[in-house]
């Protein structure tokens, strides 16, 4: 046997290709090498009762973990996402980049004990707290890789192009003045974002213009050339104001605007688009974007709830993410994503529509293939050749007992809470029964920052 291997055993496997029992996986240098179903268990193998692919997180702004139940007294007036915006705002204005990492990691170590293996870091706070740039433009990005290094998650950065306070090129408020760039000065963070990820194994960069309202249409259209096929991302159509600013600019909508005037296809993911026609909904789901939905926090916003039933009638693709980070919980995305849509439809099992089909199973998939196309990480799940990123889930787990197949993905999604077990990430162990190999160290400097800023908000 080559000692330089790493062998896995499952009972049961969800591999690309459907469930499996008695399985090994061969790993070697991070990646699945060979698999083996319906074979005994090696003395040498690691065995385990659950084996799932790990889920791409598509959409994160690490740092407003640290944020998180801080935003739910009322105020004086209706609260909404631009009140919750304000706070945000002066949040921001406390962090310097040890305070940003460790945020970034504690976030990071929740989204792989929750099952996500890989995140979307959707990063736009580059300068420093009064607006001046970092001897190194890409100081804040060096940051997050360094919270992905230590944390093991696999890293998508997506740094944020962001120019104007709103739609026609408005000038940028003061309490934006940490994320504002021209292009020529964005080209640059761009440069230093892939020197500060070059030794991360399968790191990925892409672009992020912020959003419609961020950007002008020339702007938009060099920030999305500056991508080189790599993923570009963008906020639209998540709050109605957003869509009725958009109209008295334009005279179109967010998602109808976009798809008139750019080349939007499967490079792009669409993060939120919640407040759609039945047109936009089509056009989209036909450009061959992905949506970025994320129920927890457009739920925490009262952003609104997405029509995903018409989008995936349409042959929609779409993945999920925690955005603001004030849940991180993988199935609880995926959780709240069919129960939205149950909730405004007066119905059950929604998003899908074969009789038999699994519910859990069905939105498992489409968010993991959705996820992996949006994050530009190839072809997901578990097979020859693909990253060795697995969750296991726990075997004795009441929600979980005597279950098989995709009965167990319903279980977990629906029934279960804290039913990760282990995650490897390119075959390193990450974490293990259930808490993040580092939590202590991590938890303990995620501790000390908040004692330090709290306290400035």
């Amino acid at each position: 046997m080559d000692r330089s291997n790493q062998h896995l055993w499952f009972e049961q496997a969800l591999l690309a290709d459907g469930w499996a029992r008695n399985v090994r996986l061969t790993i070697s240098v991070g990646s699945i090498a060979r698999i083996e179903n319906g074979v005994a268990r090696a003395a040498t193998d690691e065995a385990h009762a659950i084996a799932i692919p790990g889920l791409p997180n598509l959409h994160s702004h690490a740092f407003q973990r640290a944020m998180a139940g801080l935003t739910e007294t009322r105020g004086p007036s209706n609260d909404s996402f631009w009140t919750w915006r304000e706070l945000m705002y002066r949040f921001v204005a406390t962090l310097n980049p040890d305070q940003f990492e460790a945020i970034a990691a504690m976030a990071f170590a929740e989204m792989l004990e929750s099952g996500f293996t890989r995140v979307g870091e959707f990063h736009y706070l580059h300068k420093n707290v009064d607006g001046t740039p970092y001897a190194n433009p890409g100081e804040m990005a060096a940051r997050v890789a360094n919270a992905a290094r230590e944390t093991g998650i696999g890293l998508t950065l997506l740094p944020v192009f962001y120019a104007h306070s709103g739609f026609g090129g408005q000038a940028p408020k003061p309490s934006q003045q940490r994320f504002i760039h021209d292009v020529d000065a964005f080209a640059r963070l761009l440069d230093a974002s892939r020197k500060a990820v070059a030794d991360i194994d399968d790191a990925i960069v892409g672009v992020a213009p912020h959003s419609l309202r961020a950007v002008t249409p020339e702007e938009l259209t060099q920030i999305a050339k500056l991508a080189n096929g790599a993923p570009i991302h963008i906020h639209i159509a998540e709050q109605t104001k957003e869509v009725e600013d958009c109209v008295a600019w334009s005279g179109k909508r967010p998602v109808e605007w976009l798809l008139a005037n750019n080349t939007v296809d499967q490079h792009w993911c669409l993060v939120h688009a919640t407040h759609m026609t039945a047109r936009e909904t089509r056009d989209m789901a036909h450009s061959g974007a992905v949506a970025g939905l994320c129920p927890i926090t457009e739920a925490n916003l009262g952003d609104g709830i997405f029509p995903a039933t018409d989008f995936l009638r349409e042959g929609g693709l779409f993945g999920v993410g925690s955005d603001s980070n004030v849940l991180i919980d993988a199935a609880e995305e995926l959780r709240l994503l069919e129960y939205g849509q149950r909730l405004s439809q007066r119905s059950r099992n929604v998003l899908v529509d074969t009789e038999g089909q699994h519910t859990g199973a069905e939105i498992f998939r489409c968010a993991l293939n959705g996820g992996a196309q949006a994050l530009g990480a190839g072809e997901p799940g578990l097979k020859v050749g693909n990253s060795a990123d697995i969750v296991c889930l726990k075997s004795d787990h009441p929600a979980l007992w005597n279950r098989s197949g995709d009965a167990l993905l319903d279980s977990w999604i629906f029934a279960a809470r804290s039913a990760v077990d282990h995650v490897w990430r390119r075959g390193k162990k990450v974490v293990s029964g259930g808490r993040h190999v580092a939590r202590e160290k991590i938890t303990a400097r995620y501790r000390d920052t908040l004692n330090t800023i709290i306290g400035k908000i």
